[in-house]
Order: structure tokens, then C-alpha cells, then sequence
């Protein structure tokens, strides 16, 4: 039985190297760390937190996208960050918040790795590299909701959606296809489904991408990057900046 468990941290230990955050801890932090570490299956679709409820666990993705949600009295929601391989979600807890500001909804099936709030918190309190390199994500996502918040209200849903759909393949391993509906983008953007649909058949026309139901395919990035506003550099280059790529260990 040790034997066995001892080959399931192993296993564990090379998984999380998905995560780029994960990947960047030092080794005494992932050797506290490991005994708490769960790897989870996500389905599209799955909430993981809700406005004003606990937070009881964090989220790594490893290859799922989970966008963050901020929601109106009357029901309409926008995109204020998306998060993946990148870094962590629940960020809330090591900034001194017990409960979530937002929805926190996974986009696509994959995995991520589960860690109790309480463990990261007390990891987070050590003031060591484990809280630098939390809090240097942190500032990548504040980073993330201001230019969102002046591209909501500067750019065309077109320029918005390239961002977007460039956003979301920067955190997929591989692949160039989106399981999201044209009212599901509508819904992130906070715009009309009928522009996202305008926008979507004029990148279709100019052959970047192709869209069926429940699918976007990107066809050519450097077509749709031009025409992306620049709300997509900037958060690329920031986050790029703060986080440290994945380490040869």
C-alpha cells in the first residue's frame, strides 16, 4: 500500500507541471503541498462558486478554461477574467475574503487540481515564494478585469470577440475549437447575441474562423490577432511579465 501511494504522488507530482503556477512552486512548498493536491475531472458547464457562498476549495486548471462572472439584480452577467493553465481560481481567499465576489463557470471539459482553501491560505501566510507568486497572479487578473472593463465600453463586439476567443486558446494545451454557443459568448461579453452573431459571420466571411452548433473553430490566429484591439497584448504581455513560464525541474 505505501508503495502504491508513493507511485500515486509520483504521478501526481509530474501532473501538476499542466498548471504553470503549480509548476513554478518551489520544491518545499509542493512537498507540503502534494498531501492535499486532488486532481479533478471538470465538465462544461460545472459552477464552481457562486456570489457571497464560501469558498472552501481552490481550482489549477490544467487544460479547463473557467471564466469569471459578475452578475446584475436583473440577471445579466459579464466577463471580468478568464483563467487557466496559467494560474489559480478562488483568489479571494488569500486576499482576506471568505466567500466569492463572482460565478466562477467552467467553459470546457478537462481537468484541474483541487486544493483545500484552508492549506493554500496557511502556505500563503508563510510570506515565502508560495505568496510572491500568488500575489504576482493576482495583480495578472486585476490587470485582466481593468482592460476589461475599458474594452466593454471602447471596442466593437468584434474586436472583443477576437480577444476573447484568443484569450481562451492561449489556455488550451492544443486544439483550435471552443465548445461555446453564439448566446453562451453573448453572455460572457455582456453584449447582444445579435451582434456576437454579426461579428461571428464577418470573421466567417473573412475566412479566420467557422462556427457551428456549440462549436468555434479558429482558422488563422495571426488574421485574427490583427483584428483584435489591443486589450489582448496588453493582458498577454502582463501576465507573461509577472508569471514565470514552466521550469525544467
Amino acid at each position: 500500500m505505501q508503495d502504491l501511494a508513493a507511485r500515486q504522488l509520483a504521478l501526481l507530482k509530474r501532473s501538476i507541471q499542466a498548471n504553470r503556477l503549480l509548476a513554478a512552486m518551489p520544491k518545499d512548498v509542493l512537498e507540503r503541498l502534494l498531501p492535499h493536491i486532488e486532481k479533478v475531472s471538470l465538465a462544461a458547464g460545472d459552477v464552481l462558486y457562486e456570489p457571497g457562498v464560501e469558498v472552501n476549495h481552490l481550482y489549477f486548471p490544467a487544460n479547463t478554461i473557467v471564466t469569471m462572472l459578475l452578475q446584475l439584480n436583473t440577471g445579466t452577467s459579464t466577463k471580468v477574467a478568464v483563467i487557466g493553465n496559467e494560474g489559480v481560481v478562488g483568489i479571494s481567499v488569500f486576499m482576506g475574503s471568505v466567500t466569492s465576489l463572482g460565478r466562477a463557470v467552467v467553459l470546457n471539459t478537462g481537468d484541474a487540481f483541487k486544493i483545500p482553501a484552508d492549506v493554500l491560505k496557511t502556505e500563503f501566510d508563510r510570506n515565502g515564494a508560495a505568496m510572491r507568486l500568488l500575489l504576482r497572479f493576482t495583480q495578472s487578473v486585476a490587470t485582466q478585469m481593468a482592460q476589461t472593463a475599458v474594452c466593454n465600453r471602447h471596442h466593437l463586439v468584434e474586436q472583443q470577440l477576437c480577444s476573447w476567443l484568443l484569450s481562451c486558446l492561449d489556455r488550451m494545451p492544443r486544439g483550435n475549437a471552443l465548445p461555446v454557443t453564439q448566446e453562451l459568448v453573448a453572455g460572457m461579453l455582456g453584449v447582444r447575441r445579435e451582434g456576437v452573431s454579426e461579428a461571428a459571420g464577418t470573421l466567417r466571411q473573412l475566412g479566420l474562423i467557422t462556427s457551428s452548433r456549440g462549436h468555434i473553430r479558429v482558422l488563422d490566429r495571426a488574421g485574427l490577432q490583427a483584428r483584435a484591439c489591443e486589450c489582448y497584448l496588453v493582458v498577454k504581455r502582463e501576465t507573461d511579465r509577472l508569471l514565470p513560464r514552466w521550469p525544467v525541474r
